[in-house]
């Protein structure tokens, strides 16, 4: 009777040690940083990372040599240790994101615009999970504890089975990211890539639009709009040229209500590569 008994519970042991053991082999061979913070550890890093991206690639149903794993693929095996291909931020609670990627055919040639998130140099790396979403666009007012986030919209060729960089630009944020699309202006339908980032602190969100105005292979051309409580920006064209301008709204935030009161056209001074009010040509910004 007790034989009866302890066969099972040897058998149970058994299969146990051989499960364990095949599982411990499949693992990635990944050395602990000697801090054991992987997030300051570039080598661990990548290491998981691309012990992660093999598996996706395994449990894909079907893949080319040019879909979102061969993004994410080619941007932790080009760039700087630390970058990463940016999600968009959550729809629902429980929907996977998607990728910031957005494929374009021209000329017989395949492009892809995409988000790229690079961590500062010296600074601990960054992680998803702290550069997208809402309340992430908080870290801007101190980003450093979670490690600083450089943004970039690049553009990539598909190219000889791999990709070809064609140009990087900077996207002016640190955290919050939301979404990428693509859309073209009212004025004269020059397409531009809208990415937007949420903007907690004004209930509200700013986009940085890349006008592609010189063409999809040159670098764009870098408008910012934004709307939140107590201030607004809106695309427009004051003086007919390439370049779009914008609207600045005024508004007065009283105790009782908040409300615009004008707007204030600005417009590219190509000359200075700045945009300039109208009004007041003292006052430039940037983009």
């Amino acid at each position: 009777m007790i034989m009866k008994k302890v066969f099972p519970l040897v058998l149970l042991t058994l299969f146990s040690l051989i499960f364990f053991s095949c599982a411990k082999k499949s693992q990635p061979s990944v050395q602990q940083s000697a801090t054991g913070d992987v997030a300051r550890s570039p080598n661990t890093d990548i290491q998981i990372q691309m012990y992660n991206l093999s598996v996706k690639k395994e449990q894909a149903t079907t893949q080319s040599a040019y879909d979102t794993l061969s993004v994410v693929e080619y941007v932790l095996k080009n760039y700087p240790k630390g970058s990463y291909l940016v999600n968009f931020d959550k729809t629902f609670t429980y929907n996977i994101p998607k990728p910031a990627v957005i494929y374009l055919r021209n000329q017989n040639s395949t492009y892809v615009f995409a988000v790229v998130a690079k961590s500062k140099p010296g600074e601990r790396l960054i992680e998803s999970k702290n550069i997208v979403g809402y309340d992430q666009s908080f870290v801007n007012l101190d980003s450093t504890h979670l490690g600083t986030a450089f943004f970039y919209l690049v553009l990539l060729k598909a190219d000889s089975g791999s990709f070809t960089d064609i140009w990087e630009s900077p996207i002016p944020a640190h955290g919050g990211f939301n979404y990428m699309d693509m859309q073209r202006w009212a004025y004269d339908g020059c397409p531009y890539i809208r990415v937007d980032f949420h903007y907690a602190r004004g209930i509200g969100h700013i986009d940085y639009n890349y006008f592609l105005v010189n063409g999809l292979i040159n670098p764009p051309h870098l408008l910012m709009t934004y709307e939140w409580i107590d201030a607004k920006r809106t695309i427009a064209n004051v003086n007919n040229d390439i370049y779009p301008d914008y609207y600045e709204y005024l508004y007065y935030n009283l105790p009782n209500r908040i409300y615009a009161a004008d707007s204030i056209p600005f417009v590219w001074n190509v000359k200075d590569s700045v945009y300039m009010n109208t009004r007041n040509r003292r006052q430039t910004q940037p983009y």
